[in-house]
């Protein structure tokens, strides 16, 4: 032992010195905690706004000791890695549909299936983090994947896009139609009439161009901000899910924050909770008529779009496939007045 340590020349014993005390530095002198937020969507859409938004929030509520960046459009991989990457704790935070959550826990893609809500209000009052639901998902959640869902906000209501006009299930009869790669969404796009194919959001364009799908759905806003229109002439606006968006939280990480430092995060999650709904309803229909502007046709039920012929058929194929699995949620959603 005395030869070999006798052996390291000085220079060595110096530089590995100086790497230990550059290693034990940042944890006996920062004071700053910083964390990675990863998500699917473009910095300009109301989701990627949002993010930034709560990020902001978190540093200027905790004077600076929490720094959150953030990394959009699938920078740090697809929907269902970086969902993954929070519940292992590879990224601290990350967004999702409540169907993409679902992947994690099961039970919370009872908050996507089509035509749940009878508005928006509802669907706020069910993902408040006070309400029933919410708290036993939550529970759950935590339990089974290590993560905490932060906030829900309103992202948008979803609509069918293609390249002709549709108005009854039967018009998209053999038509493959990009869904979420979950089987809620896969459900909803079935629903529609169509045959669904999952396809991660980072390859939508692709698949779009290729004709390995002809249309998608999703809200006007993510229609307008991503440039779907230069794809697909057809808006129809079947209002088929009523979107919580769920912002989660790598559960180890919430637990080795102080106590101010929670206070600041559910400060931060109510405020962008309530800001990024209120964005999202007050563009709704600017942004509706700049996709009429782009030369997007939009059909309605006074264009002869039959809503009432999906929903039917979307509340048959719930009933046979998830009443089994979420019959008491459903009931307990419908209760929250």
């Amino acid at each position: 032992m005395f030869k070999l340590i006798h052996a390291v020349p000085h220079k060595t014993l110096r530089a590995a010195a100086v790497v230990a005390m550059c290693a034990i530095a940042p944890l006996a002198l920062s004071k700053t905690l910083e964390l990675r937020y990863g998500h699917m969507n473009s910095p300009s859409s109301v989701a990627g706004l949002q993010a930034q938004m709560f990020a902001d929030k978190v540093k200027q509520y905790t004077n600076g000791e929490v720094v959150i960046k953030v990394y959009p459009s699938s920078q740090l991989g697809k929907m269902q890695e970086m969902a993954e990457a929070t519940s292992t704790g590879v990224i601290a935070l990350s967004h999702n549909t409540a169907g993409g959550t679902g992947s994690l826990y099961e039970p919370f893609a009872a908050l996507d299936t089509p035509y749940l809500y009878r508005d928006v209000d509802h669907m706020m009052k069910v993902t408040a983090p006070e309400s029933p639901v919410m708290k036993s998902l939550s529970k759950g959640l935590i339990e089974a994947a290590g993560v905490r869902p932060l906030y829900a906000y309103y992202f948008g209501t979803r609509n069918l896009t293609a390249n002709k006009a549709v108005k009854q299930p039967s018009d998209l009869s053999g038509e493959k139609i990009r869904a979420l790669p979950f089987p809620i969404y896969m459900t909803a796009v079935e629903a529609l009439g169509a045959v669904p194919v999952p396809v991660d959001w980072s390859e939508v364009p692709t698949a779009l161009a290729t004709g390995q799908v002809s249309g998608q759905e999703n809200p006007v806003d993510v229609v307008l901000n991503s440039k779907l229109y230069e794809a697909q002439s057809h808006l129809m606006m079947t209002r088929h899910v009523i979107n919580p968006e769920v912002i989660i939280m790598n559960e180890r990480v919430w637990q080795k924050l102080t106590d101010e430092q929670r206070a600041a995060f559910e400060r931060s999650a109510q405020e962008t909770r309530t800001k990024a709904t209120e964005m999202v309803q007050s563009l709704e229909q600017e942004q509706l008529a700049k996709l009429k502007e782009l030369k997007m046709t939009v059909i309605d039920e006074q264009d002869g779009l039959q809503i009432d012929a999906f929903r039917e058929r979307a509340h048959k194929l719930v009933s046979e496939r998830f009443e089994g699995k979420f019959g008491d949620l459903y009931k307990q959603i419908a209760d929250i007045k």
